[in-house]
């Protein structure tokens, strides 16, 4: 079954809306683990709008499921994974200013700096992913990268999902065929909700784990957060 790992950066933005503790990041944390979630993901980012450093230090001690940190391995980055030590690393080509993850690496021209920095953390015992856009090459060259992993950056496919899904799925598809022939593991995240991850998740060939947030807290304001992850969970079985 594909692991559901839950990014818990929106409750940190609403916590820093007024400061203060309210909601608890490390008792949601917690209690997403309590309510089934196989992992913990977190993006924190240079200006901490949500999680902050000092967040991926405290959440390492609680965490009893797998903890991956994303973000663009900058030099302070760098360090505080290194301190920290997760059980993964999910590298992504993000601007200091960016909203949110937009674009996956290109893994020819960085070649040679991911190259270098996936072996870092590996030297570590840190498990690494690349985040790629649904580009075969993209694949090919992320095994040149040395990475453990891919994840597939899905909002294509979230945008053309409701259109056809099958034209949707296609690329995700080949992409998967191909990090399996270069022995990689595959991720996947970004707009996956709880109407087009099943169908994902069907079709996508040895599919490890899937880091979703936005969508999920979405859906926790109105069925609340035990139920939401259920429901995540349930979305991930596959009916044969």
């Amino acid at each position: 079954m594909t692991k559901l790992s839950v990014n818990v950066n929106k409750i940190a933005t609403l916590r820093n809306a007024r400061g203060g503790n309210l909601p608890d990041l490390i008792q949601v944390a917690k209690d997403c683990e309590k309510f089934g979630a196989q992992g913990i993901t977190v993006h924190p980012r240079p200006d901490g709008r949500h999680i902050r450093y000092e967040d991926v230090r405290n959440l390492k001690k609680i965490v009893t499921t797998e903890f991956n940190i994303e973000g663009y391995p900058s030099k302070d980055f760098i360090d505080l994974v290194l301190e920290v030590k997760p059980d993964q690393v999910t590298l992504v080509p993000d601007a200091p200013d960016a909203i949110t993850s937009n674009n996956g690496w290109d893994t020819i021209k960085y070649r040679e700096m991911l190259f270098e920095i996936c072996q870092n953390f590996k030297k570590e015992g840190i498990r690494t992913s690349i985040f790629v856009n649904p580009e075969t090459i993209m694949v090919q060259n992320a095994k040149l990268c040395g990475t453990d992993r891919i994840e597939l950056y899905t909002e294509g496919y979230a945008v053309n999902y409701p259109i056809n899904p099958k034209t949707a799925i296609e690329s995700y598809s080949q992409c998967a065929e191909e990090a399996i022939k270069q022995g990689l593991g595959i991720n996947a995240g970004h707009d996956l909700n709880l109407h087009n991850l099943n169908y994902f998740a069907q079709n996508i060939s040895q599919l490890l784990e899937v880091s979703i947030g936005h969508a999920l807290i979405c859906d926790a304001l109105y069925l609340g957060l035990e139920e939401t992850i259920h429901r995540y969970l349930s979305a991930l079985k596959i009916s044969l």
